[in-house]
């Protein structure tokens, strides 16, 4: 396959300044929920899927797939258990940690590469909501800290290894983690900004690893360490909880109604998806079980360790002589072979072959009175005691000669996935949608590209500005200031407030018919994107947040729980089909040029739609816009629609579940108001009393943004030019 400038293998293209390779940049890159997610990944990833390995000839069912991902998970655990039984307490533990760092980047992101499978655009659709229910389930929907990913943190936690494991970006620059176990991970999120082009093999790879389930590896290590981690949420392919379905059958579910719709060439790309995951995990798994062997000898651990931490240490150390020759110099050539100052340190005075409590280094040079005190961590420390302990005593010392440092086992050949600079796009300048309409359109997609990202960021600060104009003279806000008791006695104010005005416009008439179904109807590009300023947060690392679960979950109940009869666009729809109104499908072209609809039916949308892109720069104003969505209609709107409906003989379904799951007690409003208090609480213990108050007026801001003000000073002070910077 040739490649031109922009087409180049990842591990070239991407090989960053501070040293780190392209997968670990791909990994930290993708796992950013505003990172751009352009198109230009789609063909390329495709040919590095196709050229992993050649198709197979017979062409297995699905089934006979799993069976073998299967069986190989049972072998190769067998495999690694023997090598753990081998080794005494000092190697195992070596092996069990370094066994948990390499399926990090998996493991503390199970899942992950589902989260943008769904969206604004396919809401309503059967397979998408599946999805979503396998989603939630790996993101344990409704609690904080109880993704499968937190399950295989709290791992880490318990082995002294997560003080970089998250967040992603930390991860990917832990240089003891082989940059080979970031390949699968990273690709696959990759793949997942490209839901439109990837789901089939998506779904492979996801059905292929919760086929193989508890990584074979980390199975052994439950032999060893039964108690130190929740083992069944580690596990993919496991129930969450007592009488679920094993998530392994919820995604076998989920292909078959993909198949049922898309027919024969969606199976042989899920097939593709499966047998390249599976594939590169067998690759991964030789490397990790050679490395694995390999550390076993303390002089493996020791040399790596010099690997790493010769580049600093070389400005220093220029005085001091070792075997003649300053230790600055031989740390210089220790960062491509570190077996001279191994060699010369164990033959020197300050270590005394199998007495590390003896030799100067470490009690002297880098004890609590030493020149080096606190240079090395604990867990460095061990290392060195380790291998000290491990050298002969001089009578048995073994030649220079015929000495050797293990190295890290070399990285067999394989082909990788090819991707195009990031930087890399068309010439001259995309000028992103031109209308309402057609941004409306291409911002139901997940991918975007630079227009439409510019389109998005400047469409929110407009709506913002606007927003913010003349905020403490507006009606029924919240409170200047926000107090430490909270949000709730606020929340419930405004709800009896809402039942007073309730009562009080009892005898306004209603409308009529006719005024009923179209107001119906300019609602529905706004109702059938329900819960998209939320979208942001079905990112992994929010949607399972102390402050993120809450608006994740909301987003889970606006589309039904993965239940198709409890879906709120598609109740929506059966409205509108009772009032005579049928529309095109929401994420096709016609629904946004459907002349029924007027123009100014989309400005409420297409802000939702482009907030829901930034939930991190835009997370405050997110946090007011869901309080002031979730509360508008709980007590007096929806009621009022409510006998509307029925007067006219219409369903009442939509409004009724509305009015229920937005409550001020356990409801929408109430999680809304809960999300901004530990917001705010953690804003102030973190940035003390100014931040604090700013981040309270955002939030105000966002309140406001669900209804902003109209008139011509209001809008003028929207378009009024701000130099906030703008999306990456």
């Amino acid at each position: 396959m040739s490649q031109n400038a922009a087409e180049r293998p990842i591990a070239d293209t991407h090989e960053r300044r501070d040293g780190r390779s392209g997968f670990r940049w791909l990994y930290a890159r993708v796992a950013d929920p505003e990172a751009p997610a352009g198109a230009e990944f789609a063909g390329t990833l495709r040919a590095g899927l196709r050229q992993l390995d050649a198709p197979r000839a017979d062409q297995p069912g699905l089934g006979q797939l799993q069976r073998e991902a299967a069986a190989w998970s049972r072998d190769e655990s067998l495999r690694y258990r023997g090598l753990l039984t081998q080794s005494g307490a000092g190697g195992q533990d070596v092996m069990v940690r370094r066994a948990a760092l390499s399926c990090a980047p998996l493991a503390l992101r199970s899942g992950g590469w589902l989260q943008w499978l769904s969206g604004p655009g396919n809401a309503d659709d059967p397979v998408a909501l599946r999805i979503l229910a396998i989603y939630a389930s790996d993101v344990g929907v409704g609690h904080p800290a109880a993704a499968r990913g937190s399950a295989y943190l709290a791992l880490l936690r318990e082995l002294l290894l997560s003080e970089h494991a998250i967040p992603a970006e930390r991860l990917a620059l832990n240089e003891r983690i082989a940059d080979d176990a970031f390949y699968l991970p990273a690709v696959l999120l990759a793949m997942s900004r490209q839901p439109e082009r990837f789901l089939p093999e998506i779904l492979g790879a996801d059905l292929c690893l919760r086929s193989v389930g508890l990584l074979p590896v980390l199975a052994a290590v439950q032999e060893v360490l039964p108690a130190a981690a929740n083992w069944t949420a580690i596990d993919p392919g496991a129930p969450r909880a007592q009488g679920q379905p094993a998530d392994v059958l919820r995604c076998r579910d989920a292909v078959e109604a993909l198949l049922a719709r898309t027919g024969d060439g969606s199976e042989s790309r899920v097939r593709e998806g499966f047998t390249w995951a599976l594939e590169a995990l067998r690759r991964w798994s030789e490397e990790l079980h050679a490395e694995l062997r390999a550390c076993r000898d303390p002089a493996f651990e020791m040399a790596e360790l010099l690997r790493l931490r010769a580049r600093d240490a070389t400005t220093y150390h220029q005085d001091y002589q070792l075997q003649g020759q300053p230790l600055s110099q031989w740390l210089r050539e220790c960062r491509t072979d570190p077996a001279g100052l191994m060699r010369a340190l164990a033959a020197s005075r300050l270590v005394k072959p199998g007495h590390p409590e003896a030799s100067p280094l470490t009690s002297g040079l880098l004890g609590e009175r030493g020149p080096m005190f606190r240079v090395f961590a604990p867990g460095e420390l061990a290392v060195i005691r380790r291998w000290i302990d491990s050298l002969p005593a001089p009578q048995q010392a073994v030649p220079a000669s015929q000495q050797a440092v293990p190295a890290r086992p070399p990285v067999p050949a394989r082909p990788a996935p090819l991707l195009p600079r990031c930087d890399t796009g068309p010439a001259g300048r995309d000028p992103g949608p031109g209308t309402l309409r057609a941004a409306y359109h291409q911002l139901l997609r997940r991918t975007d590209a630079p227009g439409l990202r510019r389109f998005a960021h400047d469409y929110v600060r407009t709506w913002l500005r606007r927003s913010g104009y003349k905020v403490d003279r507006a009606e029924f806000m919240l409170a200047e200031r926000w107090g430490p008791e909270g949000l709730r006695p606020w929340l419930s104010e405004q709800h009896d407030r809402h039942g007073r005005e309730f009562q009080a416009n009892s005898g306004t008439p209603l409308p009529s018919r006719q005024a009923l179904i179209d107001a119906t109807v300019q609602l529905a590009p706004l109702t059938l994107v329900d819960g998209a300023w939320l979208q942001g947060f079905t990112d992994y690392e929010r949607a399972s947040s102390e402050v993120g679960h809450f608006l994740f979950q909301t987003y889970w109940d606006e589309l039904g729980n993965g239940e198709p009869r409890l879906n709120h666009p598609l109740i929506y729809r059966e409205v509108l089909a009772e009032m005579g109104v049928e529309l095109p499908p929401t994420a096709s072209p016609e629904f946004a040029q459907w002349p029924g609809f007027r123009n100014e039916s989309f400005e409420l949308p297409v802000y939702w739609l482009s907030i829901g892109r930034f939930p991190r720069t835009f997370m405050p104003e997110v946090l007011g816009l869901n309080l002031a969505m979730e509360l508008s209609g709980v007590g007096g709107s929806y009621r009022r629609s409510r006998i509307a409906l029925r007067a006219y003989g219409f369903s009442t379904r939509f409004v009724d579940i509305h009015n229920t799951i937005d409550n001020v007690a356990s409801g929408h409003s109430a999680w809304a108001a809960d999300a901004i208090d530990i917001y705010m609480a953690s804003v102030a213990a973190s940035l003390g009393a100014k931040a604090q108050a700013e981040t309270w007026e955002r939030i105000r801001v966002g309140y406001r943004s669900l209804c902003p003000p109209t008139g011509f000073r209001a809008r003028r002070a929207g378009r009024r030019p701000v130099n906030s910077g703008s999306p990456r």
